[in-house]
């Protein structure tokens, strides 16, 4: 039996194999009107191809707790009944295929209130239906992005709160896992990070202080989520920086408290929070981030970055690298990637009934 295609069990939820699908945010949504942030036929045809194609997990993209949350005007957001209601079309969907269900909870922070990346991916401002972002410190992301409004103590308990009504809602929406995003240099990263957190309150400062808004929304979350339901957790294992900003050795510090906070798998990406600096993209190159939390805590990881053929991703999984794999490009380029590679390993893995002459 091929490891990747082994099930794997959180809490009360069995995920079929380890093929999962990482956010990946369509920038598709409208920007205004009654369906503002609701998934349209884009998404659920999206989703639906790759929960056809035997992946195993598919994690909605980042999708915005608050409307000023969403990372450009054009994202998914979970704040209203009208969202919920739209997005319930796609979980049946995945469920009915096999696949387990999950969303990606978020709030982007400074790095909001973005273009579209194929329309340049700047700042837009009122006009483009663009808003103020927020952040812990009035420290702009960029040469050329506003400085954002540093948030009050209030305004943080606030944000804690919708990211609460965010998991109640996606639960009513049929979700079986939900992911808070703490990585890629959004609001919880930036509370993180000693080189986009300046604050000298409870908030600001020491590694404790800066935790401190991250393990908030996890205790909020959790206490709405259900008990029998997996809770994930985004990270950027490093802002790879060379001084003042999130390390490998603070990743897996934070592991084991986010697992004492009802946290039951972290996944391990990194970068994005600081602009310019120099990231050795290659080949599975985040996964080391992910084996050392593995191989120093008991909180399990998903891997990700350029992971791209069934022997490599095998290889990940069977040497006890990460508990499971997120493929994105991969799955933009072939939604069908989980059933070649489960033909190429030995695996099994579901087939629609509709594609049995394609066994």
């Amino acid at each position: 039996m091929s490891a990747l295609f082994e099930p794997y069990a959180l809490r009360e939820v069995t995920i079929p194999n380890r093929v999962w699908m990482p956010p990946m945010c369509q920038y598709s949504a409208a920007p205004e009107g009654p369906d503002t942030g609701a998934p349209d036929d884009w998404h659920f045809a999206h989703y639906a191809a790759r929960a056809a194609g035997g992946t195993g997990l598919i994690v909605v993209e980042a999708t915005g707790v608050s409307p000023e949350g969403r990372i450009s005007p054009w994202d998914l957001g979970i704040w209203n009944d009208t969202q919920v209601e739209a997005f319930r079309r796609i979980t049946r969907f995945l469920v009915s295929q096999g696949t387990v269900p999950a969303i990606q909870l978020a709030h982007a922070g400074r790095k909001a209130s973005t273009d579209r990346p194929w329309k340049g991916g700047a700042p837009v401002g009122p006009d483009s239906y663009g808003w103020q972002p927020v952040a812990p410190s009035a420290i702009p992301f960029a040469e050329g992005h506003p400085v954002p409004t540093e948030l009050t103590v209030d305004g943080i308990q606030e944000v804690v709160g919708r990211f609460a009504d965010a998991a109640r809602r996606a639960l009513a929406a049929g979700f079986e896992i939900a992911e808070i995003h703490g990585a890629h240099g959004y609001l919880i990263n930036e509370f993180l990070s000693p080189h986009s957190n300046h604050r000298t309150d409870e908030y600001g400062g020491s590694y404790e202080n800066r935790t401190r808004f991250a393990l908030q929304v996890v205790d909020a979350v959790r206490a709405v989520w259900p008990q029998d339901k997996p809770l994930f957790f985004r990270i950027s294992a490093t802002d790879w920086l060379e001084k003042d900003g999130w390390t490998a050795d603070d990743t897996v510090r934070f592991a084991a408290d986010l697992k004492a906070h009802g946290i039951d798998l972290l996944d391990v990406s990194t970068g994005g929070n600081a602009s310019g600096v120099h990231i050795p993209v290659g080949p599975g190159y985040q996964v080391p981030f992910a084996a050392r939390v593995k191989a120093e805590t008991s909180l399990p990881v998903a891997a990700v970055g350029l992971i791209t053929d069934a022997e490599q991703a095998e290889k990940i999984v069977a040497n006890d690298e990460a508990d499971a794999v997120l493929l994105g490009r991969e799955l933009l380029r072939n939604p069908s990637w989980a059933r070649h590679a489960a033909r190429e390993l030995g695996g099994d893995v579901h087939v629609p009934d509709q594609y049995h002459r394609s066994v």
